[in-house]
């Protein structure tokens, strides 16, 4: 139990002024005796009275106390196993209590204050901040921290995952906000920065090696288990936490990093220099701002580039989404080039599919003209294209078809009336009428269109308008030219008799 120090202070009174007893103590101020007992060894001074008598423990303290300078962090039901071996007779609950006033404390171990010079030194860091819902996928929400060491500049920026090409994303972006960058760059072990480390011996990621060749910056890492060579960033990461992510709402994730920016430019910047606090963060940017590493002429290229395997059908799975490619490209190994907003299927150095970018899960994002070309090739896709197509937008349909099946209702025409409720309702509305027909024990279309009428009545709704009329009744407007009849004429004209 951890009491204050005014407390502390009046157990001391109370037991050498008013010479009152632990248990007296204990009881006038709420306390436990063992609490009250630990605050007076810890004084040093003698208690006053009678002395104790004599415990059990006695004869194995000199053991106890060898064992844990040798094995410190030996656990106590341990250590009551090999006492009770050598003759001790208490019990275990009042024995842990006796090693915890005999345990070695470990030594308070103190640290320099750690200077750097401007435009020497930068930290790098992830932070984690949760998770966001987008659709069915959930995303961990990540924020990439850098820091200036000597004017402590704060870069941040939110990501939906930490992974290498978000890592040097990050980077990238800072330098070019910064218009330049430090000459060292201290990480810890992360995996996007050191791959393997045997003690001084360290692998870092090919890919952050080339990121630094290409900027002039040298990669550090800090030592194993020591946070304090990088706690600039780690209290900048405490920082954003409490000034900037607590209480804080926003629409999107640029949403979010718009608000980023703005915090860093404002509140971030106007608050006190650390190494100077004469001078503002931003100020003190302003005086390292030009001794900074001037940034290359070209840009580092920030393609997320990814090797896959096609399999029968003409999708390629990307980031827990399928995103089509023309059908003639299945069975093959092809590479995805990925960027925030935008995903390319290359093959070699040819664009075969480009696609919107989706942080969905199970999303199939298709461009319609592949989808065609293997319709015409199959006619038979046709009935397995619907099925697709509605068990995707509602996945709840599945089990009204499998419903549907068992009872020997015609899955084909089931599905093109749920595709028509589909266009005139959307898949929201759908889906609850699915679920209530379900419900119900009723597991066909007229079910599913009754609970979509009952609903657009209670809401006093107009009712639903097709703008994309079905393909038969686009055929009743064809002009047909009629067939002369004339010609029948010239049959009645003969001259042979009957």
């Amino acid at each position: 139990m951890t009491i204050t120090r005014e407390r502390e202070a009046q157990i001391l009174r109370l037991y050498h002024v008013e010479r009152w007893r632990v248990g007296t103590i204990a009881r006038q101020l709420g306390l436990h005796h063992g609490t009250v007992a630990r605050v007076l060894a810890q004084a040093g001074l003698p208690p006053l009275g009678r002395p104790l008598r004599a415990s059990m423990i006695d004869p194995y303290l000199p053991f106890i106390r060898e064992t844990l300078a040798k094995f410190p962090r030996l656990t106590a039901s341990r250590l009551y196993l090999m006492v009770r071996e050598r003759g001790y007779g208490g019990g275990p609950n009042h024995f842990r209590h006796l090693i915890g006033l005999n345990r070695p404390r470990p030594k308070a171990e103190a640290y320099l204050r750690l200077r750097t010079l401007p435009a020497e030194q930068m930290q790098c860091d992830w932070a984690h901040f949760g998770h966001l819902m987008i659709g069915r996928a959930r995303r961990p929400l990540m924020a990439f921290v850098l820091v200036l060491s000597y004017s402590r500049q704060i870069f941040l920026r939110f990501y939906l995952d930490a992974r290498m090409g978000n890592f040097l994303r990050g980077h990238v972006e800072a330098f070019h906000q910064w218009g330049g960058l430090a000459r060292i760059c201290l990480y810890d072990n992360l995996k996007s920065a050191v791959l393997e480390r045997q003690r001084d011996a360290i692998r870092f990621h090919p890919e952050l090696l080339a990121l630094a060749a290409h900027y002039r910056f040298e990669p550090r890492p800090c030592a194993v288990a020591r946070g304090n060579e990088k706690g600039r960033v780690e209290r900048a990461i405490r920082f954003i936490r409490d000034s900037f992510f607590a209480a804080r709402s926003f629409a999107d994730l640029a949403d979010l990093n718009a608000q980023a920016d703005a915090w860093c430019a404002g509140l971030a910047a106007d608050r006190r220099c650390p190494e100077d606090p004469a001078l503002t963060v931003c100020e003190a940017f302003g005086q390292e701002g030009p001794q900074l590493l001037a940034l290359p002429e070209n840009p580092y290229p920030l393609i997320e580039r990814l090797a896959v395997k096609v399999g029968k059908t003409p999708y390629v799975r990307f980031d827990l989404n399928d995103y089509s490619i023309p059908h003639t490209q299945v069975g093959r190994t092809l590479e995805v080039w990925a960027e925030p907003e935008r995903v390319r299927i290359m093959e070699g150095m040819q664009v075969l599919a480009t696609h919107s970018r989706s942080y969905d899960k199970g999303a199939q994002i298709e461009d319609p003209a592949h989808v065609a070309a293997l319709t015409d090739e199959k006619h038979a896709a046709r009935a397995h294209r619907a099925i697709d197509r509605l068990t995707h937008a509602v996945p709840i349909a599945r089990d009204l078809l499998t419903a549907a099946g068992s009872r020997g209702e015609v899955i084909g025409s089931i599905t093109a009336s749920l595709l028509r409720l589909l266009d005139r309702y959307g898949a929201q509305e759908l889906e609850a009428a699915i679920r209530e027909a379900l419900g119900r024990g009723v597991p066909h279309p007229n079910a599913v269109r009754l609970a979509l009428e009952r609903a657009r009545h209670e809401r006093a709704a107009p009712p639903p308008v097709t703008v994309v009329l079905p393909e038969y009744v686009r055929l009743r407007d064809i002009v047909v030219t009629p067939h002369a009849l004339d010609s029948y004429d010239q049959l009645g004209d003969t001259d042979e008799d009957p």
